[in-house]
């Protein structure tokens, strides 16, 4: 189960809407992300790496991608869940395997 999120998601787009469109500008470029942070009510690095997420997520930097790291963590759970169930059945075989070994009397 995920936390719960510090921000509501409103809030998050607009701020990285926002700076990503300061970024762009070069007369407001410098100090974009702490000026816009501070105006929100955001601290500066958490808006830094909602900004570096949505570049990621709209193929303007290298990286990982939201969907691709929710992907990976739901394909992650499955296989977990998977190796205990083979660890179950694994267990469950030598048993019975054991039972059917053992001499009738």
């Amino acid at each position: 189960m995920a936390a719960p999120r510090k921000y509501p998601d409103e809030l998050r787009e607009r701020a990285t809407r926002l700076a990503v469109e300061a970024r762009r500008d070069p007369a407001t470029r410098t100090g974009a992300l702490k000026r816009i942070g501070a105006q929100l009510g955001i601290n500066a690095e958490t808006l830094r790496n909602w900004v570096i997420q949505a570049e990621i997520d709209e193929g303007h930097r290298p990286g990982t991608t939201t969907d691709d790291a929710t992907r990976l963590a739901e394909l992650e759970r499955e296989v977990r869940e998977l190796r205990r169930a083979n660890a179950i059945l694994k267990s469950a075989s030598a048993f019975f395997a054991a039972e059917l070994d053992r001499p009738s009397r």
